[in-house]
């Protein structure tokens, strides 16, 4: 076991472990540590405790001092020049000819550089818009070009659940996100219902998968034709979170719906389920969900 503090950069989601200094710590401190970029103000999300030695990659850095009133300036300071510095970094990649699209702006802590974040849908011959920003700011340009998911992440947003994105609150990173698994929950695969902002799968159709990957199993397909103590009788819906199947059993001129436990329903798995309208997935959609 080894001691920690975890601290957060610029409002993130994930936790960076750093060796704690002399000082004492508390949730919610401002800290300068020292990173590959240089001094970076970092905020404390775990006071000291300890963790075991395999989640750690040694040797840990020193947190190098509690933040002051002029660091906290600093950074003040350098958030208030973002939404000028963005504006006229678009102005300039404009005037270059460049279609690509401004999507965040970073000054580092010490002063010595500002990086801007941008999307392209192909590569994109920053060299001219960097010598015109250095011109400007007076200061060491760096340009990075980021995916989709990544302006989500940097820029935030409220996703179709009413909620702000998981991976702008509180996924530390991106999970691997399949069609599978919103086969496995059941859900249309109508792209505009299993899709988030960044018009990509939703990140949370990972965070039940365990569970409905097994459930999956032992639950017959919506549409199937299946064995029930009342007879045989085709299945109309799924619950597996209660585990119960709908189903409607055809007697003559009646036609009953009724619900049964999934393990008093006798069925094999195989087969087709009936596709409701809107499920189908071109090669198209599907490549730009998965992309």
């Amino acid at each position: 076991m080894e001691k920690i503090v975890g601290v957060k950069f610029n409002n993130g989601c994930k936790v960076y472990y750093f060796a704690p200094g002399r000082d004492e710590y508390r949730r919610g401190d401002g800290v300068i540590v020292e990173t590959a970029r240089g001094l970076e103000y970092a905020t404390v999300a775990l006071p000291v405790t300890e963790v075991e030695d395999d989640k750690i990659v040694s040797p840990l850095k020193p947190i190098v001092r509690l933040a002051n009133d002029r660091d906290r300036e600093t950074v003040r300071h350098n958030a208030e020049r973002k939404e000028g510095a963005m504006k006229l970094a678009r102005e300039k990649a404009e005037k270059c000819g460049l279609v690509m699209k401004i999507v965040d702006c970073e000054f580092a802590f010490d002063g010595s550089k500002v990086t801007f974040y941008f999307t392209a849908d192909g590569r994109v011959d920053f060299r001219e818009l960097v010598r015109e920003l250095s011109s400007a700011f007076r200061l060491r340009i760096e340009l990075r070009q980021i995916g989709i998911r990544d302006e989500i992440k940097l820029v935030g947003g409220l996703a179709p659940c009413g909620r702000e994105c998981c991976c702008a609150s509180c996924m530390p990173d991106f999970k691997k996100v399949s069609i599978k698994m919103a086969k496995n929950q059941g859900l249309s695969l109508n792209p505009g219902k299993i899709s988030g902002l960044c018009g990509r799968l939703m990140c949370c159709l990972s965070y039940e998968n365990e569970y409905y990957a097994e459930a999956y199993k032992k639950v017959p397909k919506v549409g199937s034709e299946v064995d029930t103590p009342e007879g045989r009788a085709k299945v109309v819906s799924v619950n597996m979170l209660k585990m119960e199947v709908k189903v409607k059993i055809e007697q003559k001129d009646a036609v009953t719906y009724r619900d049964f436990p999934a393990d008093r329903i006798k069925f094999r798995r195989g087969g087709a389920p009936v596709k409701e309208e809107g499920d189908e997935l071109s090669d198209e959609e599907l490549k730009k969900l998965l992309d």
